[in-house]
């Protein structure tokens, strides 16, 4: 661009190159919304219009998350789509300035920084939608002769691709995450009624303890799902009873055995052969302890996997270690980041959201606690929970 002076476009005059403006009333069901996203490909966002005023938004990534979040169109399905829309989307006027509009943008809560924002006329009509991903393309591509304020604008594209990205890779993997054990679980109960039928009772054993294995897979993923939609709502709550951690280890260590299956891998627990009784909350620790040990499990072909729990000063230190594959040095930075997952969807190999290890961490900030990891790939990885205790108690058997 050879001019010496940037013009800025408003946002009515992308709204007026946008194909698809559709609006919705409030009262729709939340199902037909739903089928409509799915048979628009191109359909990002849709407006809620009653009458002439705009009371809502609701997004492709949005209504896909929270009816998978809530299990979908059994609580949901049937309720109008404003119970679960945006009802406070950003609203802009068709002349506002495009720069302004930018800012105005992206000054909201992170959350909500990359949603589509409603336009208006001046008669508070409603006009379009307009995406932030198109404002800061139509500014990069107006303020081209400006090259430090295009690198900004193109950061700004990437980083919005990216994190659409992440958030569409990570409900396809769920959803994968999510049929396969349902139909393990349909199958191994279907062969079992055979089995009854025709009074094969010797296989019955087998395809039960398949059938619970596949149970156990899935009210893990379940768990992992609800327990990250509650801490992100800030509605996790800390309930500190008085237990027994050396009893806790052991029965963690069962359900690492039922885990593994058949893999030639040992389980060895080291711990307090008395009780020791400490004062936290049981339900949370035992799924911090779960979740690294159904990584274990999950990642350790062969070998061992150890739990150890050692006192220390003002509180107690549990280690899991096993002898799988590792972890890459380039990895560890998103170990604990929620919507990541170290192996691509396409070439898994093992189940799983990714999400343990990310409420593990939060369960722990919860709890005062702090996790390390230390992993030689191809070799094995090494996590270490710290837990500080105020009121522990020791007990003799």
């Amino acid at each position: 661009m050879e001019t010496s002076e940037v013009e800025y476009s408003t946002v009515g005059d992308l709204i007026a190159s946008n194909e698809y403006i559709e609006s919705i009333q409030p009262q729709i069901p939340v199902s037909r919304v739903a089928e409509k996203f799915f048979s628009i490909t191109s359909l990002d966002a849709i407006a809620i219009v009653d009458g002439r005023e705009t009371i809502g938004l609701v997004t492709r990534p949005k209504l896909l998350f929270t009816l998978f979040k809530r299990f979908g169109f059994e609580l949901y399905g049937r309720k109008p789509i404003i119970t679960i829309a945006d009802t406070t989307p950003l609203i802009m006027h068709k002349d506002e300035r495009l720069d302004v509009a930018i800012d105005k943008a992206l000054d909201r809560p992170f959350e909500d920084t990359f949603d589509e924002i409603i336009v208006i006329d001046d008669t508070d009509c409603y006009k379009g939608l307009l995406s932030v991903r198109q404002m800061v393309i139509q500014q990069g591509n107006a303020l081209a002769n400006s090259m430090v304020q295009k690198e900004i604008a193109g950061a700004k594209v990437k980083e919005l691709e990216k994190i659409e990205r992440i958030k569409s890779q990570f409900i396809a993997n769920v959803t994968h995450e999510l049929r396969s054990p349902v139909n393990a679980i349909i199958g191994f109960a279907e062969l079992m009624k055979i089995s009854c039928e025709k009074g094969y009772m010797d296989q019955m054993s087998d395809r039960l303890s398949l059938l619970m294995s596949s149970a156990t897979n899935l009210r893990a993923i379940i768990t992992n799902i609800l327990d990250l939609s509650k801490i992100e709502a800030g509605k996790m709550e800390v309930i500190v009873e008085h237990f027994d951690m050396a009893a806790m280890l052991r029965e963690v260590e069962e359900i690492t055995r039922v885990l593994i299956g058949n893999k030639p891998v040992d389980v060895d627990v080291i711990t307090h052969e008395s009780p020791l009784y400490i004062a936290a909350d049981p339900l949370k620790i035992r799924q911090i302890l779960t979740n690294l040990t159904s990584n274990a499990a999950k990642f350790t072909d062969s070998g061992r996997i150890t739990l150890s729990l050692k006192m220390e000063a003002d509180g107690i230190k549990i280690t899991v270690s096993d002898t799988g594959i590792g972890i890459k040095e380039e990895d560890m930075d998103k170990l604990f980041s929620a919507f990541s997952q170290l192996e691509d969807a396409k070439t898994k190999r093992h189940e799983g959201t990714g999400l343990g290890l990310t409420i593990t961490k939060n369960l722990l900030n919860m709890l005062g606690g702090s996790i390390s990891v230390s992993s030689v790939y191809g070799k094995g990885t090494t996590f270490e929970v710290y837990l500080p205790l105020n009121n522990l108690e020791k007990e003799e058997s």
